[in-house]
C-alpha cells in the first residue's frame, strides 16, 4: 500500500522525565545527556545532548537501528507544570496487540512540547510534519542538530521533559506499512509510522564534549 504524499515527499528530500538531577551549569548554560532506549522492540538506540542557554536550546541526536530510508518524527514530551512523566513500558500496551502506540504511551510520556523538526515550526502543531522530520540513512542512522528558541516554561522545567523518536518496522520489511493498522493520530498514516521507537530520560552531563555527526 502506497504511503501518503507527505511520506513520499520526506523520502525524496532521532524521554526526558525528571530524574532528580539538575544539569551542569556555568558560563555555557545547562547541559543534559539523554540515552535513547528502544520501545516496541524496535532495535533503536542513541544519544541526545541538550544544551540550554537562556531560552536557546540546542539539541543534538545521534540514533541507530531506525527504519532505513524512512522519516522519523521526534519530539520533546512532558509537562511544564510539575507532572512527573516518564518513558512507557510494555504495560502501556492496553489492547495487547504487541505495540505501544503513541496514544497508549501518552499517559506515560505526556503531550508534545517541542517538535524536533529539521526546519520551520517546532510547536505541537508540527508533530506529524513528516516532510520536516529527519530521515534515517540506508543503515538506519539519524544525525540531527538544531538550536530552538523555547518558552520560559520549558526553560524553567527542562528536567521534567524527555525525548521520544517514532517509527517502527515490526514485520522487518524495511518500510512503513499497514500491517499494524492505521495510526490513531492520522488514518492516512500507518501505525508503524507513528508508534514510538525510542525514549530517553534526562541526566546531567557535566563536561560533555560536543557530539560528532559523522
Amino acid at each position: 500500500m502506497a504511503l501518503p504524499a507527505a511520506f513520499t515527499l520526506a523520502l525524496a528530500t532521532p524521554v526526558l522525565a525528571h530524574d532528580g538531577q539538575s544539569g551542569s551549569q556555568g558560563q555555557h548554560g545547562r547541559d543534559y545527556r539523554v540515552d535513547l532506549r528502544q520501545l516496541n522492540d524496535s532495535g533503536a538506540s542513541g544519544t541526545a545532548l541538550l544544551s540550554l542557554q537562556g531560552r536557546q536550546l540546542t539539541v543534538k541526536i545521534n540514533a541507530q537501528g531506525l527504519v532505513p530510508g524512512q522519516p522519523h518524527a521526534q519530539h520533546i514530551h512532558g509537562s511544564t507544570s510539575g507532572h512527573n512523566f516518564h518513558c512507557p513500558d510494555t504495560s502501556a500496551d492496553k489492547n495487547g496487540d504487541g505495540v505501544v502506540t503513541t496514544t497508549e504511551g501518552l499517559p506515560a510520556y505526556g503531550d508534545i512540547n517541542i517538535s524536533l523538526t529539521t526546519r520551520g515550526d517546532t510547536s505541537k502543531v508540527s508533530g506529524l510534519a513528516v516532510d520536516r522530520m529527519p530521515v534515517a540513512d540506508r543503515n538506519g542512522n539519524v544525525s540531527y542538530s538544531r538550536t530552538i528558541t523555547v518558552s520560559q516554561a520549558v526553560a524553567d522545567n527542562i528536567t521534567n521533559l524527555h525525548v521520544v523518536q517514532h517509527g517502527i518496522d515490526p514485520n522487518g520489511n524495511g518500510k512503513y506499512d499497514f500491517g499494524k493498522g492505521k495510526s490513531e493520530l492520522d488514518s492516512k498514516l500507518p501505525q508503524e509510522a507513528t508508534a514510538p521507537a525510542s525514549c530517553g530520560m534526562l541526566h546531567s552531563s557535566t563536561g560533555s564534549a560536543p557530539m560528532s555527526h559523522g
